[in-house]
Formats: structure tokens, C-alpha cells, sequence
């Protein structure tokens, strides 16, 4: 190992890349970010890339420090006792401590029809699949967004400033995680988009077929694209691996991040629950966790006791469209209050979020950087995979 400390991250979002750029500031330790795809994912974009006005993608040269090892593969099973990784392309990457970042995605909600023929925008591949539903299909044809959280509410306005014929099924509320008083001007910026909202006790989606959505109270709604926002999921990586995980799948730690399994695995991001401490997921938690995760390795390197993560939330950033959205703030517990900020100026302040969080990525970048060399990394290559060269700096995909 040349001497260093190998630590192993497993995933390149919000989470795995903070993560692995504050290991990587620290003289001797190696870093290896372990990533299914050749670009970071900006999910809190994912909703723009829908109707073309973001890309949603960052080049990893860009967010990632230049001496954390990139390998562009999938995670199929973490060996806890033999402390290695086993790769899809049939390879294995070797650590003395792992990140666990494997993220969230779209949930299986259980109702008939739904996997067969809804749409996600959890992920890129779903949000790039349902591009090319809508490119298919008649820009007067009716769209059903299933699902009134934060992803419902903003993929309803982009299409609908788009000029898309909206129909938005909530469930029992609109907005459920938002104060009663910041659901009013969301409400307000639909009706004024054209969006048809449906909410009450019935109007939850019973089965979704081609070309229509049907409701608990017996209507039939004509969708030719139908959009499921409710419900994420968590990779059942840690669960095929033997690790204790909850009943959605993350896994279980303390409150050091620490697996209650193994105090070599570390959890970073939606991946990771403390069972008496629970968060929301979302880039925001994403962001804390991921230099936290890091410090307890750290931590525990130096032969110290790892601190318990503490948690600062602000509110919610919403984008209703690119020209109106709503902030709604919260106590640092994450429990919302009514002071919002809404209209334009709800808007820029959801850009500076988003430019903000890059930001944060590119700035831990280029710290992890400013390090001196870890030396030749050759002899780390453990897989059969061969090693991803980073996107150049500055480098964005097309939408």
C-alpha cells in the first residue's frame, strides 16, 4: 500500500465525492471513488434536464480532487471481512476503510402498471428516457405527475412552462413537506402554469396503463406520459453484502455514520440511516454527511474517538419554472416554519442553491488538489476494469 491508507468510496454523488475530496486532503491516505457512470450527476437539476434548460452533468475532473482515483464501474458485493470490493466488470478494489454513497433512486411503488409504463427522474437514465417518451409525443398530448413532493412540484412547472398539458396527482396534499402557508403561492404558480392539481383522500393512482392513470375514486385520466415522483429507494448493495440495513434498505449505523456492523464502513448520504437520528434525503443532508463520514475515518486513522454528525438544515429550495419559485424555511431541526421567499425572487434564490452546492464540490476539488502527490497509484488498480480518464476540467456533456 506504499504506505497509505486505502479508503474506498462507493458512489459519486453529493455525498461520495465530499467525501472523497476531504480524505483526500490528508497526507497518506489514498482515495479510490468507485462510480457507475463517467460524470458526476447534479441530481437537483435532474428536473431541467427534462425540458433541455440544464444539462444536470458535471465532468468528474471538475468536482473531484485530482488525486482521488476514478473507476467507472458498479459495486456488486462489499466483502466486510476480507475488506474488498467486487466490481460488475469482474474485477476488485482493495480498503482498509469504505464510504458507503451509493445514493437513491426511484422506488417501485407497487401499483399495477406502473413499472411497465411511468416514467422516472430519479436518475439520469430515467430522465433521459422520458426525454425521448416526450420527444415521441404531441406537445398538446396530457401529462400525469404522480407525486407532490419537491421532484413532483418542480418537474409539474417545467413542463408546464414548456407548454405541456399538466395534470398533477398528489395524494392526500399538495406539497406535504411544506408549511401549510408556503403550499398557498405553490398552489398560486401552478393554477397560473395551467397545472391541474388533484388531491384529497382519493386521488391516489390505483393502476397506470399506456395511455392513462386511474384514480382510487374510479375517474380514468388520459396520460400519454406519466411521470412517477413519489417514493425513492435505496440499492440493495449493503443488504446483498450482509450488512444490517432498516426497512427501505440503508444502512443501519451510529451516530458517527459507523455501520453497527463493521467500524471500517462508513455511510455517506440518502444510503446511511441512524435509526434514533433520522434526516431527510437530500443533497442538503448529502453535503453534511459526506465531510462527516470522512472525518470519522480520519478520526479513527489517527487512533482517536469519532464525534457523533451534527446536522444544520435551512429550508427547502423550489424552482417552479425558470421564472418564478419558493423557498420555504426551517428551523435548523429541518422542521419547516412559514417564512418563505417566493416569485422571481423565490427563483434566484434556488439558482444560487444550485450554483452554491457546485460550487462547494469544485472548491473541495481543488483543495484535495493543492496536496502534494500520493505517489505512482498504479499498483492500486485492482480491477479488470480499466480506469476511467477524468473529464477535463471545465468539460459539460450536451443535453
Amino acid at each position: 500500500m506504499n504506505g497509505n491508507v486505502e479508503v474506498v468510496v462507493v458512489g459519486g454523488g453529493y455525498g461520495g465525492v465530499t467525501a472523497a475530496n476531504s480524505l483526500a486532503r490528508r497526507d497518506g491516505v489514498a482515495v479510490t471513488l468507485v462510480n457507475p457512470r463517467p460524470d458526476f450527476v447534479s441530481r437537483i437539476r435532474l428536473h431541467q434536464l427534462v425540458t433541455g434548460s440544464d444539462d444536470a452533468i458535471e465532468g468528474f475532473g471538475e468536482v473531484l480532487g485530482g488525486d482521488v482515483r476514478l473507476v467507472v464501474d458498479t459495486a456488486t458485493r462489499i466483502d466486510a471481512a476480507g475488506r474488498r470490493v467486487s466490481l460488475a466488470g469482474g474485477g476488485t478494489v482493495s480498503y482498509d476503510y469504505l464510504v458507503y454513497a451509493v445514493g437513491s433512486g426511484a422506488a417501485d411503488p407497487g401499483v399495477p402498471g406502473a413499472v411497465e409504463f411511468a416514467h422516472w427522474v430519479s436518475t439520469l437514465e430515467g430522465v433521459e428516457r422520458l426525454r425521448s417518451a416526450l420527444d415521441t409525443t404531441s406537445a398538446s398530448a396530457p401529462v400525469t405527475v404522480v407525486g407532490a413532493g419537491p421532484t413532483g412540484l418542480e418537474t409539474a412547472a417545467e413542463l408546464a412552462e414548456a407548454g405541456r398539458k399538466v395534470t398533477l396527482v398528489c395524494g392526500r396534499v399538495l406539497g406535504p413537506s411544506l408549511h401549510a402557508r408556503v403550499r398557498r403561492p405553490v398552489a398560486r404558480r401552478l393554477a397560473k402554469l395551467g397545472v391541474t392539481v388533484l388531491e384529497g383522500p382519493r386521488a391516489r393512482v390505483t393502476e397506470v396503463t399506456g395511455d392513462a392513470v386511474r384514480l382510487d375514486d374510479g375517474r380514468s385520466l388520459p396520460s400519454a406520459v406519466t411521470i412517477w415522483t413519489a417514493g425513492f429507494r435505496v440499492p440493495d448493495l449493503a443488504a446483498r453484502s450482509g450488512l444490517r440495513t432498516d426497512a427501505e434498505g440503508r444502512l443501519v449505523t451510529d451516530t458517527t455514520l459507523t455501520s453497527v456492523d463493521d467500524e471500517r464502513i462508513v455511510a455517506a448520504g440518502d444510503a446511511g440511516v441512524m435509526p434514533d437520528h433520522p434526516f431527510r434525503m437530500s443533497c442538503q443532508a448529502a453535503v453534511q454527511l459526506g465531510p462527516a463520514a470522512a472525518d470519522t475515518i480520519l478520526r479513527r486513522i489517527a487512533g482517536k474517538t469519532p464525534a457523533p454528525v451534527r446536522m444544520f438544515f435551512a429550508g427547502q429550495c423550489l424552482s417552479l419554472g425558470r421564472n418564478e419559485g419558493v423557498t420555504q424555511f426551517s428551523y435548523p431541526n429541518d422542521r419547516v416554519n412559514a417564512l418563505r421567499i417566493s416569485g422571481r425572487t423565490g427563483a434566484g434564490v434556488k439558482e444560487i442553491a444550485c450554483r452554491f452546492t457546485l460550487n462547494k464540490l469544485v472548491s473541495g476539488a481543488r483543495k484535495a488538489s493543492s496536496r502534494g502527490a500520493h505517489g505512482d497509484s498504479t499498483d492500486r488498480q485492482e480491477t479488470s476494469q480499466p480506469e476511467h480518464p477524468m473529464t477535463p476540467p471545465g468539460t459539460r456533456r450536451a443535453a
